[in-house]
């Protein structure tokens, strides 16, 4: 843990908000990162998803991730087969999928509200 911090964690149903950066562990190659990403903690390679299921909101954390636990021998994009994975990650918040899908739902009204009209002209 880069920077430990207490109090809940998400759990595989959540969303996570995170910051974070993945390289490939033998050549410390980056090959993504995203600013304020936000997805379903089930929605990513097991090992991510169990490493951000062990992190506390506002923590860091540096998950090394095997490949079997990634990618595999499958590979993918830039990251070759076989390749052991690391993320650094920060946790910056997480929302249960009933909150996700309640603001989605708000969200929705908000846009399609109707408003209301003019009076007909007379």
């Amino acid at each position: 843990m880069l920077r430990p911090a207490t109090g809940a964690m998400p759990a595989e149903a959540d969303y996570v908000l995170v910051n974070y950066i993945g390289y490939l562990a033998a050549s410390g190659a980056v090959f993504d990162q995203g600013m304020r990403a936000t997805f379903p903690v089930s929605g990513v390679i097991p090992g991510f998803s169990k490493g951000l299921q062990m992190v506390a909101k506002k923590g860091i954390a540096r998950f090394c991730i095997p490949a079997a636990m990634g990618y595999g021998a499958q590979g993918t994009g830039p990251i070759p087969a076989n390749s052991d994975l690391v993320f650094q990650v920060e946790l910056i918040d997480f929302k249960s999928g009933a909150e996700v899908e309640a603001m989605q739902k708000s969200s929705a009204a908000e846009v399609g509200a109707p408003t209301e009209a003019a009076p007909p002209p007379k």
